[in-house]
C-alpha cells in the first residue's frame, strides 16, 4: 500500500462575533474506514426505559432492568434486519461497575430507528456461570455472525472480583446458549484469574455482508483494553491467547503518552479484513494525569482510534493514527455517568452499502455515526489549541 502520513489542515470560519475561529480537520488516509457523520437530529438512538420489567432470577422478583442506562451496544445483520445488542443497567446501586448489567435487544430496518424487546436476552441467571456473573451481570457485547448464520457474541462476566471475557452462540438473537470464559481451557493458566475485556473478533465482506473469517486457518481476534493483544480459536469457543518470545502475553500496540490513547487502547467492534490489511477500531482513554495526557482533548475522557495491521500477520501494525477519527463533542456523548466524556465504540455493521458505528455515550445512552462510501465526510475536527 502507499506510504500515507497523518497530516491535518487548517479552515478558518468567520464566526458571529466577527473573529476568525480555526477548526483542525482531519485529513484521511486510505486505508481508514470513514469518516463517520452523525445522523442529524436522531441520537442517542437507545436510552433507559423505566417501562421494562423481568423476573430477574438473582432477585427472585420482576425488576426494572433497564432504568438506569442503556450504552455499550454491539450490532449485527440478519436477514433485512440490523440488530443492537445493547448493556443495560438496573438502578439497585449508585455507582460505575456497582449495577448489575443485563443484554437487550433491538432492531431496525433503517439502522437508526430501533425497536426495543421489552425484556433482556442475556443476563446472570441461575445457570453453570453463575460464579463468573453474579452480581455484576454481563457487559459491552461484540456481536458478529458466520457464514452460516451462527451468532457469536463476546462479553465481559463481571462477578466484581474478576473481570472475564465470555462466549456464547445464538441462531436468533434471542435464546442465546453460554460456554463460559473464553480462556477456561487455555495452555496459559495465569489468565483465568487476570482481568481480561473487549474481544474484536475477525470478520470480513463476503457477498455483502460482514462475516466472521479465518486468517492463516485460524479464527482470530484482538482482545484488551492496556495495550492491544490475540488469540487464536479452532471452534469460536475455546482460545489460545498470543504469547511473547517469553511466554508472556504479547502486546501489539501500546499506550502512548501525550497522545488521545495515553491511558488505555481498548479494543473495539469486530476487527474488519480488508485489501489494505486487518483494520481494528479502538477506544482510545485520555490520561487523567495532564503531564502524561494529549492535553488538546479533555483528561480522561474516551474517543474512537484506527490501526492497521498486516493481512497475513495479524500481530504486525503497518499504521496506526495519531489523533481519534471520532471524539466527544456532543452533548449527549458527555451527559451521564461519565461526564468527562465517552464515545465507546462496540459495534460495527455493514448495511445497505453503509457502515453503521454504534458506540455507547458518557455510560448511559446509545448512538450512531454513519458512513457512507459514496458520500465521505471528514473525521471529527481537532480541537483549537491556539
Amino acid at each position: 500500500m502507499k506510504n500515507i502520513l497523518f497530516v491535518a489542515s487548517s479552515l478558518f470560519l468567520i464566526s458571529c462575533s466577527g473573529q476568525k475561529k480555526e477548526i483542525v480537520i482531519n485529513q484521511i488516509p486510505d486505508w481508514v474506514l470513514g469518516g463517520f457523520e452523525r445522523p442529524e437530529g436522531v441520537n442517542p438512538i437507545i436510552k433507559p426505559d423505566t417501562n421494562s420489567v423481568f423476573l430477574d432470577p438473582m432477585a427472585g422478583k420482576m425488576l426494572k432492568w433497564e432504568e438506569s442506562d442503556a450504552f455499550n451496544p454491539g450490532s449485527v445483520v440478519k436477514d433485512d434486519t440490523l440488530f443492537v445488542l445493547y448493556r443495560a443497567e438496573d438502578n439497585t446501586a449508585t455507582g460505575i461497575g456497582l449495577r448489575t448489567s443485563r443484554l437487550g435487544l433491538a432492531s431496525s430496518i433503517d439502522g437508526i430507528n430501533f425497536e426495543r424487546y421489552t425484556e433482556p436476552v442475556l443476563f446472570p441467571a441461575d445457570d453453570n456461570q453463575k460464579e463468573y456473573e453474579w452480581p455484576g451481570g454481563v457487559e459491552d457485547p461484540r456481536v458478529a455472525v458466520t457464514e452460516d448464520g451462527t451468532f457469536v457474541v463476546f462479553y465481559t462476566q463481571w462477578n466484581r472480583k474478576v473481570p472475564r471475557l465470555g462466549v456464547a452462540t445464538s441462531k436468533d438473537l434471542r435464546k442465546w446458549e453460554k460456554h463460559g470464559p473464553i480462556f477456561e481451557n487455555s495452555s496459559y493458566k495465569p489468565l483465568m484469574e487476570m482481568s481480561h475485556k473487549s474481544a474484536s473478533i475477525l470478520t470480513t465482506i463476503r457477498d455483502g455482508n460482514l462475516v466472521i473469517t479465518k486468517v492463516n486457518g485460524k479464527y482470530w481476534m484482538y482482545w484488551g483494553e492496556h495495550g492491544v493483544k490475540g488469540a487464536t480459536s479452532d471452534n469460536l469457543v475455546d482460545w489460545e491467547p498470543v504469547l511473547d518470545e517469553n511466554g508472556e502475553l504479547k502486546k501489539f500496540i501500546e499506550v502512548r503518552p501525550g497522545f488521545f490513547d495515553s491511558a488505555l487502547t481498548e479494543c473495539g467492534p469486530p476487527a474488519v479484513l480488508t485489501d489494505k490489511g486487518i483494520l481494528l477500531l479502538y477506544n482510545g482513554k485520555n490520561e487523567n494525569n495532564k503531564d502524561l495526557a494529549d492535553q488538546r482533548f479533555t483528561l480522561g475522557t474516551y474517543s474512537a482510534g484506527q490501526v492497521l495491521f498486516d493481512k497475513n500477520d495479524p500481530t504486525k501494525v503497518i499504521q496506526r493514527l495519531d489523533t481519534p477519527f471520532l471524539r466527544p463533542m456532543e452533548d449527549f456523548e458527555k451527559s451521564g455517568q461519565y461526564v468527562d466524556g465517552t464515545v465507546f465504540i462496540q459495534g460495527l455493521s455493514y448495511y445497505k452499502s453503509k457502515w453503521f458505528l454504534y458506540y455507547g455515550c458518557a455510560d448511559s445512552q446509545v448512538a450512531v455515526a454513519v458512513f457512507d462510501p459514496k458520500n465521505p465526510t471528514n473525521f471529527d475536527p481537532l480541537p483549537n489549541t491556539k
